[in-house]
């Protein structure tokens, strides 16, 4: 039997966010916010974090610096029971860190790359990828030196036995390359959500994007945001509304939706249940500061999807 569920690559840093900033952020001014958080972010850690709080097993592997924010976020992975045994440290180099900012009207997004941006093939440890059920990918865009070979990493997985996942997130200069198609060959599972399915493939209608990518990858699930999400097996589609909760934070739902989803279809789940287990997820996510926090609180966790799960559970739609 393999080591893990699933193994994860890619980015690990901290996410600073900050509540209750005026809209308008002018120069040379000295602006006060409200609240602060500093919490464990990036796409793959939150998805890894969040995987293990809900019972599987998880290996997870990336390039951190040697600097006191990239060993917080390495320790709160560890804390939240995923092996990191091989998160490599580089010295002497930063690790990258995000900074959330809030203000009434919506929030900005300020990410310094550092170690995201330097992870290379020759960082990762194969033979602890693969010995594992599932492999899954996440910020495809930003990790800029290992972006080159991830066709050829998911190809490896793939020809291991694994079933595999990506995820890309957002594209920071928005130009959604080619190269992607080439990785999806090698992908079982798409988890894009509603704006980054049109961006790539270049369209803004959420439906069209959603078959167009039907046609590259055996299953999607786009992401809808207070909509639910959407998936689609070859002609075959499904929608899964949304859990309505008091929203504290969006931070990280779109990871927490990937986390649940993944967690019930390794537990073999039909379509309807995985949809409902990442909406579910999702949910539990939006009732704290940033994308795990409302996992490591245990007894609130498992309150949350003790008393949500039935209704998460029914709600799936075919079309």
């Amino acid at each position: 039997m393999p080591r893990f569920d699933v193994t994860v690559a890619g980015e690990l840093n901290v996410d600073l966010i900050l509540y209750g900033l005026p809209t308008e952020l002018p120069p040379e001014r000295e602006l006060l916010a409200n609240r602060m958080v500093l919490t464990l972010g990036s796409s793959s850690a939150i998805v890894a974090h969040n995987l293990a709080s809900l019972g599987s097993h998880v290996g997870f592997q990336s390039l951190i610096g040697s600097d006191d924010l990239g060993q917080i976020a390495l320790n709160h992975l560890r804390d939240g029971g995923v092996d990191v045994s091989k998160v490599r440290c580089s010295d002497g180099r930063q690790s990258g860190l995000t900074v959330i900012l809030y203000h009434d009207s919506g929030r900005k997004i300020l990410t310094y790359p550092g170690t995201i941006a330097e992870l290379t093939i020759a960082d990762l440890n194969l033979d602890y990828l693969a010995d594992s059920r599932h492999f899954h990918l996440a910020s495809f865009y930003l990790q800029s030196r290992l972006r080159p070979d991830v066709p050829d990493l998911f190809k490896r997985m793939k020809a291991a036995g694994l079933t595999t996942s990506l995820d890309t997130n957002d594209d920071p200069e928005d130009r959604w390359g080619d190269d992607l198609r080439e990785v999806l060959r090698h992908v079982d599972i798409f988890l894009p959500n509603a704006r980054e399915a049109c961006r790539i493939t270049a369209t803004e209608d959420v439906e069209s994007a959603v078959q167009q990518l039907a046609n590259l990858v055996p299953l999607v699930v786009v992401k809808l945001g207070r909509d639910g999400a959407l998936a689609c097996r070859a002609k075959d589609k499904m929608r899964s509304p949304a859990i309505s909760v008091d929203a504290v934070d969006p931070v990280g739902a779109g990871d927490s939706f990937d986390a649940g989803f993944l967690h019930q279809y390794l537990k073999g789940g039909d379509l309807a249940s995985c949809l409902a287990s990442g909406n579910l997820a999702a949910a539990l996510s939006v009732t704290r500061p940033g994308g795990t926090e409302a996992f490591r609180d245990k007894p609130h966790r498992d309150r949350f999807l003790r008393e949500h799960a039935p209704a998460a559970s029914s709600r799936a739609l075919s079309s």
